[in-house]
């Protein structure tokens, strides 16, 4: 039996839905949520994330800001620029596009955005409140991920849940996010000798390395919930993810399809904590 398809694509649309009205509320209250898109340089990808941002925001009722900067912009004229969007009472959120130009370090970038409009949820202050089980935004890939997983209903208490991948941006997160549903996390990474005797063992699996058929159905619990975070290509050419996804349909009993599951999500939660950062403000 096939697994269940868990299409971000539609629960994007519902919570897109909602930010929407929330935005609407908002802005009938006299705050209309702001979020300021910063891209440097000339980066193909970057540029097409960038216009998905903008169209999600214009979409939604958010009011959106892309200030887009020659390659050789110094870090100093950046950081300059983030400080007044800091300081700027119609930005709920900052979001600077990486990967940025060499000359420019960015985790000094991601440090200098103010706490409170850290929409992406990548500073030290954000992953410190997140460690501490604190209010704080959460980093939309691991978010949006965490909505994908409640969306079957299985509740987390007890289940054993394994992330593939141990990066600031999604492996980290995801397994804090993970603990704090009760399950039981294990993490694992390039240096683990025998990934499959982790994942046969757990109820969830999120895959996020980067690299195509990692994860295999030799490898997958019969019915347990997939997600898959990669984005890659296959040998023609074509969109695929972490998860060799014919074969585990077939073993799973929740799985998210590449592309529609996973990176609709990522966008939405980027909604949903601009709406959340200017919420604050109007509360």
């Amino acid at each position: 039996m096939s697994a269940q398809l868990i299409s971000g694509t539609a629960l994007s649309q519902q919570i897109r839905a909602e930010v929407s009205q929330r935005a609407a509320a908002l802005a009938a209250s006299g705050v209309k949520p702001g979020l300021a898109v910063i891209l440097v340089g000339e980066d193909p990808a970057s540029a097409v994330y960038v216009r998905n941002k903008v169209k999600a925001c214009a979409d939604t009722g958010v009011h959106s800001v892309l200030e887009k900067y020659d390659a050789s912009l110094s870090e100093t004229d950046l950081l300059a620029r983030i400080r007044a969007l800091n300081d700027d009472p119609a930005i709920h959120g900052i979001l600077v596009q990486m990967p940025l130009p060499r000359h420019i370090h960015p985790q000094r970038v991601i440090e200098t955005i103010s706490t409170t409009k850290d929409v992406d949820g990548y500073s030290v202050r954000s992953a410190g409140d997140l460690m501490a089980g604190l209010p704080g935004f959460r980093p939309c890939t691991p978010y949006g991920c965490m909505k994908l997983i409640e969306s079957t209903g299985v509740d987390l208490r007890g289940k054993h849940a394994v992330v593939i991948g141990r990066s600031n941006t999604v492996g980290k997160p995801m397994a804090l996010l993970l603990l704090q549903a009760n399950a039981t996390v294990t993490v694992c990474h390039s240096a683990t000798p025998d990934l499959g005797l982790f994942t046969r063992q757990a109820d969830v699996v999120v895959a996020a390395v980067g690299r195509r058929d990692t994860l295999t159905a030799e490898m997958v619990k019969p019915g347990a919930i997939v997600i898959d975070v990669g984005m890659n290509r296959d040998d023609a050419g074509k969109l695929c993810g972490d998860v060799d996804f014919d074969r585990v349909k077939d073993v799973a009993g929740w799985i998210t399809p590449v592309p529609g599951g996973v990176g609709p999500m990522t966008i939405t939660m980027l909604l949903v904590n601009t709406v959340e950062s200017a919420e604050r403000v109007a509360n």
